[in-house]
């Protein structure tokens, strides 16, 4: 089998290549790395292209058999102010590969899609069936392409599965690959960095209605991540399409900003300096997935998931031997 991973020379993206390889597959990773780094596609074949230029679409997808599709803008705050990158990346852009797919006659699709295209929720834990109303841009942006699936799906007959992140988080346990964003906006990542000897990390509210008034997220290691998206693809290749087609991917349970600093702070055996700074706007108390039907229906479990482990393998990564990313301009 053949697998597309566009996007992935990113986070999630190239640690889900390493375990489609480790799963028996060919990988083609195809990425313009304006978000990506090089350094997270070697030992794969890469096309250094966008997602639409047409002419490099039709070259790769002659020899896929299905997409794992990673590639999209990901700043929830960026899309507020700039929506009109976002619509043209994830809307446009993702338009432009459904089109080539089916003409190609490439039917099975991975979407990496996020909890945003719920937006503000009424309770936690968060299941499927609640209404998809996303509050900002990004959300938006999301929810199109999900809505597009499901009319290929109808018209086409493409089949797929669309998994909704929480928080992403963690590193490989060998420490070859980790998380680097630029900017880096994640939470795990600032706190090491501030242990480090960084800034300090930003609190953003303590006046949430919450156990000790920090937001609380899901967490979930990227490994795990990229667990669900092999057995998705085993689903689509042993039933043609699964019975239900959006899945949560989280753990089910939820961590404070204060929970997650005290386990960087007992993982480093380092203090995290830290400044208390107001809510940002839109951001919910709880963000936590009810996970059930992934596990029933992929036989999906989290094996390193815990906080600690997360924890442990981000500040392993982050300092034995961590390469230095540079951007490649293509």
């Amino acid at each position: 089998m053949v697998v597309l991973v566009i996007g992935g020379a990113g986070y999630i993206g190239s640690h889900t290549a390493r375990a489609l390889r480790s799963a028996g597959h060919d990988v083609i990773i195809f990425d313009n790395l304006s978000t990506g780094y090089e350094i997270l596609a070697q030992g794969f074949e890469l096309v250094r292209a966008d997602v639409l230029d047409r002419r490099a679409l039709d070259r790769v997808l002659e020899r896929a058999d299905a997409i794992m599709h990673f590639a999209a803008h990901a700043y929830v705050g960026e899309s507020v102010s700039n929506p009109r990158k976002y619509f043209h990346n994830n809307v446009e852009g993702g338009l432009a590969l459904l089109n080539a797919a089916i003409e190609a006659g490439v039917n099975k699709v991975i979407f990496s899609s996020t909890c945003a295209v719920y937006g503000e929720v009424a309770k936690v834990p968060i299941d499927e069936n609640m209404p998809r109303q996303p509050v900002n841009p990004y959300g938006v942006s999301k929810l199109f392409f999900e809505q597009a699936l499901e009319a290929y799906d109808r018209a086409y007959g493409v089949r797929y599965a669309s998994l909704r992140y929480f928080n992403a988080a963690g590193a490989d346990a060998h420490g070859e690959i980790g998380e680097h964003h630029d900017p880096e906006t994640h939470l795990i990542p600032l706190a090491i960095g501030a242990a480090l000897g960084g800034p300090p990390l930003r609190i953003l509210g303590t006046d949430y209605p919450t156990p000790d008034g920090t937001a609380i997220r899901d967490y979930i290691h990227v490994t795990d991540l990229a667990d669900a998206h092999v057995r998705a693809l085993s689903a689509l290749l042993r039933n043609s399409s699964p019975a239900v087609t959006r899945f949560n991917c989280g753990t089910g349970i939820g961590h404070s900003v204060k929970q997650v600093v005290e386990a960087v702070e007992r993982v480093s055996g380092r203090r995290v300096p830290v400044q208390v700074a107001p809510r940002r706007q839109g951001d919910a108390a709880a963000l936590v997935a009810d996970a059930f039907l992934i596990r029933e229906t992929f036989g999906w479990s989290p094996q390193f998931s815990s906080l600690d482990t997360i924890v442990t393998t981000a500040w392993k990564w982050a300092t034995k031997g961590k390469p230095r990313y540079r951007r490649t301009v293509v």
